[in-house]
């Protein structure tokens, strides 16, 4: 196993940006993808979904601040979205191809990420066991992206990198981080 740190970049450079960083880790130990988020800054300028009591699978959770990762088999047309929000509800979405044939992923009943958070941070942390969705065998190419939405409404796309002229999360040209098994 090896952990792989990562800073999150924004699409864009305005001031409608917030002064924030992202940063996490990511790894792969047997079968379990682990990865860690880490939002710092004055999280008050944010919208932060508040923590639900009971968590459940929700669409449409990028329209608030959320937590993406994209997973896919080297050579694949195939692969997963993964939304977590704050709020501790979330979804995984499989993907035929390049945003098509969308249907959320019903393999996976519940997604066992806890969140801490307080005036300065929020952290994010989740292990899965990816077996069934992907063999253990199976490399892994991963995007790893967050949305985040501002008191004042504005929202921005931020991602390890952003290799075309608009925020696209699913481009496999930002399926940057191998996971070999």
């Amino acid at each position: 196993m090896s952990d792989r740190n990562f800073e999150l970049k924004p699409f864009s450079q305005s001031e409608l940006v917030p002064d924030i960083y992202i940063t996490g880790k990511v790894s792969r130990q047997d079968n379990n993808l682990i990865i860690n988020y880490f939002l710092e800054g004055d999280l008050s300028i944010l919208t932060i979904p508040s923590k639900v009591i009971n968590p459940e699978r929700k669409d449409e959770l990028w329209q608030e601040t959320c937590f993406e990762f994209f997973l896919t088999i080297p050579n694949s047309s195939n692969y997963w979205e993964f939304n977590l929000s704050p709020s501790g509800n979330w979804n995984i979405y499989h993907f035929d191809d390049y945003r098509q044939g969308m249907k959320e992923e019903t393999t996976f009943q519940t997604l066992p990420f806890t969140i801490k958070q307080n005036n300065k941070n929020l952290k994010l942390y989740l292990t899965l066991d990816l077996e069934p969705i992907i063999p253990p065998e199976k490399d892994l190419a991963m995007g790893i992206s967050t949305v985040i939405k501002t008191q004042s409404g504005n929202i921005s796309y931020w991602a390890l990198i952003h290799p075309h002229p608009e925020a696209d999360f699913h481009s496999r040209d930002s399926f940057v981080v191998n996971l070999e098994n």
